[in-house]
């Protein structure tokens, strides 16, 4: 059984895959500082609880965008598993793509395990959007090469920004709108307005620039958490797929063992 690791800025998601199906998975707020033997408490509870042995797990891969976490999920793995994990990117689970960008070594990891995922599950030029604590926006032609792309400030960051800067605006949740009106009648509505439409807007206008660029028809593939909400109020998704990032990881688990 395969446990795959995706640590984020926000939080760490630990998936366990039976082959491509994800069994169980399960998240924790990222912390640099937390160590292995804590991670260990908690996920070895979680296991017990799905009825997983420690045993059962043979490979291990992790993907990190947070440099600090790498070497105590290393210690995680290795002391509790006995395995040594594959660090995506490294060594037998290189990405295996080409980085057509000005400073290939500054791909984040995730975008790179988001691109192999696109690649393999849909054909022709992709564009992928991820929804994490940073929005970002990749060019993934139809040969699988990874193009480059945006990064736009998370949802949530424009909100803390909005929120944090000024003396009187509530702390309001991101949520559906009620209505599709864009003319607010009182503040928490034109906060959510003025967060929720206006990236929505901004993400329109961003992919038909990235698809007049491209030149070829290009799917727009849509993940991370926020994926599903802006759904329902856009058509510019061509797919939604919330678990794009893990899958790119069990992927790349798959051809290093090859």
């Amino acid at each position: 059984m395969l446990l795959a690791i995706d640590a984020g800025n926000t939080n760490v998601v630990f998936a366990l895959f039976e082959g491509r199906d994800i069994r169980a998975r399960w998240r924790i707020a990222t912390d640099p500082r937390r160590t292995g033997d804590e991670y260990a408490v908690w996920l070895l509870q979680l296991l017990s609880i799905e009825g997983v042995a420690k045993s059962d797990i043979t490979k291990i891969i992790v993907g990190s965008v947070v440099p600090r976490a790498v070497h105590n999920l290393t210690v995680l793995c290795e002391k509790y598993f006995g395995v040594e994990p594959l660090i995506s990117g490294q060594g037998k689970a290189e990405w295996g793509i080409v980085v057509d960008v000005d400073q290939p070594n500054s791909l984040g990891a995730d975008r790179a395990l988001n691109t192999i995922a696109a690649h393999a599950k849909y054909e022709g030029d992709l564009i992928v959007i991820d929804f994490g604590t940073a929005t970002t926006f990749d060019a993934v032609d139809f040969t699988g090469a990874y193009k480059g792309g945006i990064i736009a400030p998370g949802i949530n960051l424009s909100l803390d920004a909005l929120v944090s800067n000024t003396a009187k605006l509530p702390r309001i949740a991101i949520e559906s709108p009620e209505s599709d009106s864009v003319i607010g009648r009182n503040t928490e509505s034109q906060m959510l307005i003025g967060v929720f439409w206006g990236y929505v807007a901004m993400m329109e206008g961003l992919i038909a620039r990235m698809r007049k660029e491209i030149g070829r028809p290009a799917k727009v593939i849509a993940t991370g958490g926020l994926a599903i909400l802006f759904d329902k109020h856009t058509d510019i998704f061509d797919a939604v797929d919330p678990d794009l990032t893990l899958e790119g990881l069990a992927i790349l688990a798959e051809r290093a063992a090859n």
